[in-house]
């Protein structure tokens, strides 16, 4: 959900009040075309002209200040990074393609929504990869003359879909994991 902003909570009340921009000027001792240039987004005010324009207008500075959830930290790129290519560990480390995703989203999940989204989004995808992997493995067992292709074919997508929404989390903070069992629904 998108959080209105100082220029938005600045002209909604000084519309609610029914002052125009001279008369918060007036009320104030901060300028009318600062107070244009602030309702237009041109400049970010200092805190002082916010607390004048808050008295001018009668209501409380976090009225106008947007101010952000001290719980929820922003998305920082290293956790999207570490989050989108742990699972190249499991090139290494069997099933680490899981252990180290679901270690980290565990530790973030309510850290941020977005790292909530895409670690489920993850696990989701290298749990169906995995189950997808073992599955091709028992069928080389159990039928005769069947060979590896298929094996190969799973783990080319899995690997495929990790580069790419390693980067696309990178560059726009999106990801999309296709043909992904829902193990983990996501949060109501």
């Amino acid at each position: 959900m998108k959080r209105p902003t100082l220029q938005e909570n600045l002209l909604y009340q000084r519309k609610l009040k029914g002052y125009t921009q001279d008369e918060l000027a007036e009320r104030t001792t901060v300028g009318v075309r600062t107070i244009q240039r602030i309702e237009k987004g041109e400049v970010q005010p200092h805190l002082q002209t916010i607390k004048l324009l808050a008295v001018g207008l009668e209501v409380e500075v976090e009225d106008l200040i947007v101010l952000q959830d001290p719980k929820e930290e922003p998305v920082k790129r290293k956790w999207m990074l570490l989050l989108h290519s742990s699972p190249f560990f499991g090139l290494i480390i069997p099933f680490a393609n899981l252990l180290f995703p679901i270690i980290i989203w565990i530790n973030k999940a309510d850290d941020n929504q977005k790292y909530d989204q895409h670690g489920r989004a993850v696990i989701n995808f290298h749990s169906t990869i995995s189950l997808l992997l073992v599955l091709s493995l028992l069928l080389f067992f159990a039928i005769p003359g069947y060979n590896f292709i298929v094996t190969g074919v799973i783990f080319l997508i899995g690997l495929f879909f990790s580069i790419k929404n390693t980067l696309s989390a990178l560059e726009s903070g999106t990801c999309y994991y296709p043909l992904s069992i829902p193990f983990l629904k996501p949060r109501p």
